[in-house]
């Protein structure tokens, strides 16, 4: 079946072939010869999906679209700063050639325009043998993961219609913007803009400047994050020209375009875009293409002012301890006051990126929730990425918690978050792996609390087991007499899933856990069984296999009333058998009920 962005892009081209409005460049001879006929729609995603329709593979001349990579290669060579003294970072609200220089220093406005893109080239040094070019070229390669050539026919056509940028180094090098021979710093510009590239290869590097630098594909650290943030900052501003704010309102995408029929667009965090059609407007920018962006950005919500999801999308669920439960079994007792307490516990499993708006909404939920909370519990399993601002809010929500004397836990499966806080507030804080284990820790919490004689005890009785409360004690006491005592000493495995039926097992001491296989084959933990628990009963269903593996957490006690002893209660004390029955299947559907309500929240979620 094909994708359905695929079959957007699909119609999409379809519809936008028939725009034909807009004429090739004709500053350059091979621009204006190209097939305006010619049209090509790619995207890239941050993690190296790609997406196209029509030309992709159609090479053009960069052109422009160079102009925010040598600026990002000048970054990382000086920094901002050094760059900042060159080239400023001001729309000009001008056409790309025009001399926007500022009055008395001879600064360029930005380096989208052609002066400042000149005076970018003369930032960049060669090193070593390698010239200035072809750390460009290579530079420009790294972002499209593929060596990238240069067009001597493009290269020969600039050099022979260039009088505008020539003029332009020379003012420039008359206020020192360039200080070395301004002849040598415009022929690498030429060269730059004849840089051949497909649809397919600006996509890529748009990507990579939507991935904070890193190549979706190749996984390399291709330019800093700070030097990404700068020249995002710089397209959203400069990129279209005198076309920007009109861009910005209507696109909101940083950008750029280039008179050999391209357009690069970045929505941070998420894609690059790239299209390809010869036929420009009034501003230089290919025709289809604006048409194309502002099409996705409006059907698709790419807008960046709509893109990002509302900060409460990190809370992906929200509930307490009486919607969910940890698989340890209960008296009726316990059961009652956890119920009556369950409100106080709160569980949050947030999800996405925490950046400030979205953990912002994390620590306003928790505030405005607090006065009643003694308990919450953070399922941080969904979330992509803890980031300062997160680590500061959470370290602080954390010690106002303990403060109040109000307890704290995370899911936290690798135990990456929890080491930042633990370290950041130097405290210990409580972790688990999975969401059962930290359920019995909000359980245990709330019966230490408010029932510290029904946590666990060290032994209970078979006749005091939470499957027996509704058999009466003359029905116990023959059930008792079947019985046979066992121990399992630590790591003892007990039973595995498969296995056949073997008898209903009574937990007098120890501790034992439940552990269950998913679909994909992966085992996780289900519960975990104390003194006055069962297990076994499950594989007298239908299918007569157990469904979990058991193993003794500790050394453990257990009486087992087998299948054989099982029969004999059945043939000699048949009423007895039939209220035995009854009462697993009571406590079994109560399981159920409990798992089902549990899987509504997960599903909510």
């Amino acid at each position: 079946m094909k994708s359905p962005i695929q079959q957007y892009l699909d119609a999409l081209h379809e519809q936008l072939q028939a725009n034909t409005e807009g004429t090739p460049y004709q500053g350059i001879p091979a621009t204006a010869v190209a097939d305006p006929q010619k049209f090509g729609i790619c995207l890239a995603t941050v993690d190296g999906v790609v997406y196209e329709a029509g030309d992709t593979d159609e090479l053009f001349s960069i052109q422009s679209i160079s102009k925010p990579f040598t600026y990002a290669l000048a970054l990382e060579d000086l920094g901002s700063e050094a760059v900042g003294q060159k080239i400023d970072v001001e729309p000009s609200g001008d056409a790309f050639n025009e001399i926007s220089l500022q009055r008395g220093t001879g600064r360029p406005d930005n380096p989208m325009i052609n002066a400042g893109a000149i005076a970018a080239v003369s930032l960049i040094k060669s090193r070593g043998p390698r010239s200035r070019f072809s750390r460009i070229q290579d530079f420009y390669s790294s972002f499209a993961g593929r060596d990238l050539e240069l067009s001597s026919s493009v290269f020969n056509g600039e050099r022979m219609t260039g009088f505008r940028n020539r003029a332009l180094a020379q003012l420039l090098r008359s206020f020192e913007i360039i200080e070395d021979d301004p002849d040598g710093v415009v022929e690498d510009y030429f060269r730059q803009c004849s840089i051949m590239v497909n649809a397919r290869d600006l996509a890529l590097m748009a990507a990579t400047l939507a991935n904070g630098g890193v190549h979706p594909r190749e996984h390399n650290q291709v330019v800093e994050p700070e030097t990404v943030q700068n020249v995002l900052s710089v397209m959203t501003t400069c990129g279209m020209y005198d076309d920007a704010g009109s861009w910005t309102t209507s696109v909101g995408l940083p950008a750029k375009s280039g008179v050999g029929g391209g357009i690069l667009a970045v929505l941070p965090g998420q894609l690059g875009i790239a299209i390809y059609s010869p036929p420009l407007d009034a501003h230089g920018s290919s025709v289809r293409g604006v048409e194309t962006c502002t099409r996705l950005a409006q059907d698709m919500g790419l807008h960046f002012m709509r893109s990002g999801r509302p900060g409460r999308s990190s809370i992906r669920s929200h509930y307490t301890l009486r919607d969910s439960f940890s698989g340890v079994r209960r008296t009726t007792e316990s059961v009652e006051i956890l119920e009556a307490h369950a409100a106080k516990c709160v569980i949050l499993e947030l999800g996405g990126d925490l950046l400030f708006a979205e953990t912002e909404t994390v620590v306003r939920t928790i505030t405005d929730e607090q006065e009643d909370m003694e308990l919450l519990i953070l399922d941080l399993r969904k979330v992509d990425d803890f980031g300062p601002v997160a680590l500061r809010m959470m370290t602080q929500l954390v010690s106002n918690f303990e403060a109040e004397g109000k307890s704290i836990c995370l899911i936290d499966p690798d135990g990456a978050v929890t080491s930042q806080l633990a370290s950041e507030c130097s405290m210990t804080i409580a972790s688990f792996p999975g969401h059962p284990a930290a359920m019995e820790w909000a359980e245990t919490h709330i019966l230490e609390r408010f029932a510290p004689e029904l946590v666990s005890p060290q032994s209970v009785d078979v006749a005091a087991t939470a499957t027996l409360e509704p058999v009466s004690p003359e029905d116990v006491q023959k059930i008792e007499e079947l019985l046979e005592n066992r121990r399992y000493e630590a790591g003892h495995v007990i039973r595995r899933i498969g296995q056949p039926f073997t008898g209903i097992q009574f937990i007098v001491s120890g501790r034992v856990s439940l552990t269950g296989r998913a679909t994909d084959g992966s085992r996780f933990r289900q519960a975990t069984l104390g003194p006055g628990m069962t297990f076994g009963e499950i594989a007298l269903g239908a299918s007569g296999q157990q469904q979990t593996t058991v193993t003794a957490l500790e050394t453990t006690k257990v009486r087992v009333l087998t299948h054989h002893a099982l029969e004999d209660l059945e043939k000699d004390h048949p009423d007895t058998a039939l209220r035995l029955w009854k009462a697993i299947a009571r406590d079994a559907y109560t399981r159920v009920e409990q798992t089902m309500k549990d899987n509504a929240i997960r599903l909510r979620g």
